[in-house]
């Protein structure tokens, strides 16, 4: 049978891990196939037959996907990994692995619909991502997500999320404390994405020494972000000049994604919402994506997909 080639790029892998001490992990495929296995950096170069390569690379992608999520693969894990594959069975198919954000503490974060796929591959694509949609689908968590998985992976040395401080039916002003108190409920949303995301001890760290900051949006006026992946959470509640304020804070090797829901605007009446503004102004701009979410992307309770649907109707009805 005629031999193929086939290569695999291996990104934020420990590679010394994987492969085990003085290789064992990789004997133990090779024991098992005929193919011949190279590895080179980030890269593996696997030759043989095709039925043989494509079990090889199932292999790989488990033995990565175990690694990541338990910290550690063990030689039994290798044996059962391998006993699996070769019987048709998958831990995690080649497509899922492909469609992997970040490797978590507790799992992995990638895309459950179509339409993250989609805010996923456009965010990789476009220094500035604007991910619209209803509650629910995932529009800040996988923001968070991707920047995450890019200082892990050291594209960025930091990261800085920001959020309008603006009432939704509560004034700051009746909130007890001090500002940073008040605001603390604002931003409550980022530190749970972060928290799911990086063991408590490095999140810590990575705050201490700014290599992540969580800021009221107020907060950007001012600075030129060079080396940073920048997300604008909720901006919807932007103004116009808030969000040119801080399209504008991008500096050299920066990306940025800005999420929001236009149905849930807390502006007052009169003010211009600087996300709808933005959906107008910068469209066709190279280099900036729209990716526009919707229930069908919802991936919280499954009652909130019912919600959005009934308060649609709703709208609807009221139009008329």
């Amino acid at each position: 049978m005629t031999a193929i080639e086939k290569r695999i790029l291996l990104e934020n892998v420990d590679m010394l891990n994987l492969l085990g001490n003085n290789d064992v992990n990789l004997k133990m495929i090779e024991d098992r196939f005929n193919a011949v296995i190279t590895f080179r950096g980030e890269n593996v170069i696997i030759k043989g037959v095709k039925t043989e390569v494509e079990l090889i690379e199932k292999t790989i992608k488990e033995m990565v996907y175990v690694l990541n999520t338990k910290g550690s693969l063990r030689e039994s894990d290798i044996k059962t990994i391998l006993d699996l594959t070769i019987e048709g069975k998958e831990i995690i198919s080649s497509k899922d692995f492909d469609s992997i954000v970040l490797y978590t503490k507790n799992d992995v974060i990638k895309s459950k619909t179509p339409g993250q796929s989609i805010y996923i591959e456009s965010a990789s694509k476009n220094d500035i991502c604007f991910a619209i949609g209803p509650a629910g689908t995932g529009k800040t968590y996988l923001a968070v997500a991707i920047a995450v998985a890019a200082l892990k992976k050291g594209i960025v040395n930091r990261i800085v999320l920001a959020r309008p401080a603006v009432e939704a039916g509560e004034s700051l002003g009746f909130l007890p404390g001090d500002f940073r108190e008040k605001i603390d409920p604002y931003l409550r949303p980022l530190y749970d994405a972060l928290d799911d995301m990086i063991p408590s001890e490095k999140l810590k760290t990575y705050i201490e020494k700014r290599m992540i900051e969580i800021v009221p949006l107020a907060y950007m006026r001012g600075r030129t972000l060079n080396n940073a992946y920048v997300i604008l959470d909720e901006a919807q509640n932007a103004t116009d000049l808030q969000m040119k304020m801080f399209l504008t804070r991008l500096g050299a090797n920066s990306k940025a994604i800005i999420t929001g829901d236009i149905t849930q605007i807390d502006l007052p009446s009169k003010t211009t919402s600087g996300l709808v503004q933005a959906k107008e102004i910068l469209r066709g701009i190279e280099g900036v994506s729209f990716i526009y979410l919707d229930k069908s992307d919802v991936v919280r309770h499954k009652l909130v997909k019912d919600i959005i649907d009934a308060y649609e109707k709703f709208r609807n009805s009221e139009s008329v």
